[in-house]
């Protein structure tokens, strides 16, 4: 199993992003995904989730509203749009899989995590 991510960067509080998870070796719609994010000198925060067929999402309260997750099983990719964002944002953000996560906030129901891309806003 392999979780790519990409679309992080450097940008100014308000700004958005879109960042993209690409997975390979699973059956990518048997499969919860979702992001988990840590900043320097913090605990890793649950950030959203989605189920297999994407009519359920989950988000945490500091970015809901902001947020939106979003798949496309047809392309193996799951996202997460950033709207609004603000320098507590920035953070290193991780896709995770699961085929079903016991606790979809709690990291440790996640199988399987990306790389993390670094999402930097600046004030």
């Amino acid at each position: 199993v392999q979780l790519v991510e990409s679309g992080g960067g450097l940008v100014q509080a308000g700004d958005s992003l879109r960042l993209s998870c690409a997975a390979s070796g699973v059956t990518f719609s048997s499969y919860y995904m979702g992001w988990f994010r840590q900043a320097p000198g913090k605990e890793r925060e649950f950030v959203s989730a989605i189920n297999w067929s994407g009519d359920r999402t989950y988000y945490a309260d500091s970015v809901k509203g902001r947020f939106t997750i979003s798949r496309d099983n047809a392309k193996n990719t799951v996202y997460l749009r950033m709207n609004s964002l603000k320098p507590e944002d920035t953070a290193v953000y991780y896709c995770v899989l699961d085929i079903r996560p016991s606790i979809y906030y709690s990291g440790s129901s996640y199988d399987y995590w990306g790389q993390g891309t670094q999402v930097t806003v600046s004030s």
